[in-house]
C-alpha cells in the first residue's frame, strides 16, 4: 500500500482551509527553492505532493511547464482550478503515473517524508527525472528552530489516537547528512542544501487555528477528541506568538536538499 489512501483522506479533509490560509505562508520558501533549482522558461517540472498547487503557480510564473500529483483529490481539484491546462493527478508518490525521464526538475515540498516507503518515493522521483535533472526535498528544520515542532505539536500529540507499537528511533531527516544519505541510496548525488526561514503569519488567532488545524496530524487529533478540544489546545498556545495588533507569527526554519540524477 502506498501513502495515498491514508494521507490523501487526512490532508484533503480541510482542503479549502489549507489552500486559503495555510499554504500562502509557504510561498516564499517555494520561491527560494525554485530559484536555487534554476527553474525558468521551458523547465519541465513535477511537484510531488503538490497540495493546492502553490509551488506550481510560482513555477508557472517563472515560465516552467508544470505537472503535479497529490494524494488528496480535494486538493488536486483546487490545484487544477488554479492551473488550467496543467496535468495534475491524484495518486501515489510511490508509483508515479508519469513516463520515465520526463522532467527536468522534481520537487517534494514537505511531502516525501509522508510516504509509506520514502525510498520507493525517491526512486520513483529519480525514474521520472531526466539524466542530469534535479530533485529537491524540503523538510522541517531542527525542532528548536521551529515553533510548530517545538511548541504546537507537543500540545497536540496527547490528543492523537493510540498508534502502533513504538518503532526503533530513526535519525531525524532534519539532521545534517540524513536526507543526503537517502538521496544517495536512491541513486542521486546531492549538490546543495540549506536552511530557509518559513514564518507562518496569520491576521488573528481564529485564522491561525483554522490554518493549523488543516494539517493531517491535527485532523487525526480532531477526530479523536473533537473540534472543541483541539481548538482549545491550539488557542491556549497562541498568546505567546500574538502581537499587540492581534496578528500571530510562528517562526520556523525549513531545510532543503537538492540532488542530481546521475
Amino acid at each position: 500500500m502506498g501513502s495515498a489512501k491514508i494521507q490523501g483522506e487526512l490532508w484533503g479533509a480541510r482542503a479549502a482551509d489549507w489552500a486559503e490560509v495555510q499554504e500562502p505562508g509557504w510561498r516564499e520558501v517555494y520561491g527560494h527553492v525554485l530559484g536555487r533549482l534554476g527553474v525558468g522558461a521551458g523547465t519541465q517540472l513535477l511537484d510531488v505532493g503538490c497540495g493546492a498547487g502553490g509551488a506550481l503557480q510560482i513555477a508557472r510564473s517563472l515560465g516552467a511547464d508544470v505537472s503535479g500529483i497529490d494524494a488528496a483529490a480535494s486538493l488536486v481539484a483546487i490545484a487544477r482550478a488554479r492551473l488550467p491546462g496543467a496535468r495534475i493527478d491524484a495518486g501515489e508518490m510511490e508509483n508515479l503515473p508519469f513516463d520515465s525521464d520526463r522532467f527536468d526538475v522534481v520537487t517534494g515540498f514537505n511531502s516525501f517524508q509522508f510516504a509509506s516507503d520514502i525510498m520507493q518515493a525517491l526512486r520513483e522521483a529519480r525514474r521520472v527525472c531526466r539524466p542530469d535533472g534535479s530533485v529537491a526535498m524540503l523538510l522541517w528544520g531542527r525542532k528548536e528552530e521551529c515553533d510548530v515542532l517545538a511548541v504546537v505539536m507537543p500540545a497536540v500529540l496527547p490528543l492523537l489516537p493510540p498508534g502502533p507499537p513504538p518503532q526503533p528511533p530513526r535519525p531525524l531527516l532534519s539532521e545534517g547528512g540524513v536526507a543526503e544519505g537517502l538521496m544517495r541510496e536512491a541513486g542521486f548525488s546531492a549538490t546543495a542544501s540549506g536552511d530557509v526561514d518559513c514564518p507562518l503569519l496569520y491576521p488573528d488567532t481564529v485564522t491561525a487555528v483554522r490554518a493549523i488545524a488543516s494539517a493531517a496530524p491535527f485532523i487525526r487529533a480532531e477526530r479523536h477528541v473533537g473540534r472543541d478540544v483541539l481548538e482549545a489546545a491550539v488557542m491556549g498556545l497562541l498568546p505567546r506568538f500574538t502581537s499587540a495588533d492581534g496578528s500571530v507569527r510562528l517562526s520556523n526554519r525549513m531545510r532543503y536538499v537538492i540532488a542530481k540524477r546521475g
